[in-house]
């Protein structure tokens, strides 16, 4: 062999030797998401609820460790934001989310064209029915729901036995005679953020709906005009709850933010306070000692009727079906729910109510608000969440028909008639 041949195979043998110890891209260390390529792919994570983005970035630093050729952007629009439009933008601008948020029923049918088949994922077996229903159509799942969540009246327990309050107020006399016990003994009842469009429009009316004799066939009503919202003896009821909790409630209501009832409620001002379970860790923050409870939103007299609590999933977390990272996007989402970080983190830092019987929670981890939600649900005194049936847009609507009847613009009767124009205009 001459010094030319001989030069060329110890070239070849060295180039091969490189291939085989040493030819890793940078980045493709570790659990590469595509394997031989080592490609970095980014997923787009949109999503609404404003308590969980602490966590939500500490968990992202956690799977980029296990998952580093998988890289998320998580992106927030939630609060008094108004999240459907700031998503309808980011389609719009092509600029669309691998990850989103969607509240399931006729938000689900909105954006069905969009939304990824994840029926043949291994959490689905796990999800908890009711939790299931709001994102599945035809037997195929489109979402996985992050919790479930309970709101009504959240109240100091230690404060209703201060006033004498020995029996728990389940209809609409019985709230009001607690109130004037509060009262009397120095503390202002209810603490009314009546400034946030969501704790009215899309939460504080769900029991008009829920107690309806068929909700669905309400809804359905309305939709084809055989329903009215005026003249309705749920909705009536509705707007004197309404006006109870005005009238024996914090001043300047239409002013008050949800931080500001939040406070009111940590520092023992108030009494009571319409939310929801999520807000256990801002209370927690000013106050972890209070001794909270969950009362219903009663509607009438009628106390078996009244025991119930608002309870749904607020929001599930769906695919884009057109985006080019969606199987990193399914790689997210069941670590989210399969691993033990993850599942950590649903039940200790968010305080969620999980959505997964594979997910264990104790009342320790799910505090005060999670547990007695969670009671409500085991012995099946639940009204569902009907929002998510209304018309794109309507809660907002809502809203602000609601805030004119607090402001004493209009009565019970207007704001019926209001909020009836506003569904019809967007049904359409």
């Amino acid at each position: 062999m001459n010094k030319m041949k001989l030069s060329l195979v110890m070239l070849l043998a060295f180039s091969m030797l490189l291939a085989a110890c040493g030819g890793k891209s940078e980045g493709s260390q570790g659990g590469s998401s595509d394997g031989a390529s080592g490609e970095v792919k980014t997923v787009k994570i949109f999503q609404f609820k404003t308590e969980i983005v602490d966590g939500l970035n500490e968990l992202k630093v956690e799977f980029e460790k296990e998952y580093p050729n998988i890289k998320l952007d998580i992106q927030t629009v939630g609060g008094g934001a108004d999240y459907g439009a700031a998503l309808k933008t980011k389609f719009a601008s092509n600029d669309a989310p691998d990850i989103f948020s969607n509240g399931g029923d006729a938000e689900m049918e909105m954006w069905i064209d969009r939304l990824e088949d994840l029926s043949d994922q291994p959490w689905v077996n796990d999800l908890v029915e009711m939790a299931k229903e709001p994102m599945t159509k035809d037997g195929k799942v489109y979402g996985m729901p992050m919790n479930l969540e309970g709101w009504g009246y959240i109240y100091n327990k230690d404060l209703f036995e201060q006033a004498g309050i020995t029996e728990l107020p389940k209809t609409y006399a019985q709230l009001e005679e607690a109130a004037k016990k509060l009262e009397a003994a120095g503390t202002t009842p209810f603490a009314n953020a009546y400034q946030e469009w969501w704790l009215i429009g899309n939460q504080g009316i769900n029991p008009a709906f829920a107690q309806q004799d068929d909700p669905n066939a309400f809804i359905q009503g309305l939709n084809d005009g055989t329903q009215k919202f005026a003249g309705n003896a749920k909705f009536e009821e509705w707007a004197k709850l309404m006006q109870l909790t005005l009238d024996h409630g914090n001043k300047n209501p239409l002013t008050t933010d949800y931080n500001t009832a939040i406070s009111l409620l940590a520092t023992e001002k108030t009494a009571m306070m319409q939310n929801g379970n999520w807000s256990q860790t801002e209370i927690d923050a000013i106050n972890p000692d209070l001794n909270l409870g969950y009362l219903p939103m009663p509607l009438g007299d009628n106390a078996e009727q009244n025991d119930k609590l608002n309870v749904g999933v607020p929001a599930n977390l769906v695919i884009n079906k057109d985006s080019a990272s969606k199987e990193e996007a399914k790689i997210f989402l069941n670590w989210f729910v399969t691993s033990d970080i993850g599942k950590e983190y649903i039940v200790k830092k968010f305080k969620f109510i999980p959505a997964l019987t594979t997910i264990e929670a104790t009342p320790e981890d799910m505090g005060d608000l999670g547990s007695a939600v969670w009671e409500y649900v085991q012995a099946g005194k639940v009204l569902p969440r009907q929002s998510a049936k209304f018309p794109d847009g309507v809660a907002q609507e809502f809203s602000g028909s609601m805030q004119a009847f607090f402001a004493g613009k209009s009565d019970a009767n207007k704001m019926l008639e209001d909020m009836q124009t506003s569904w019809d205009s967007l049904s359409k």
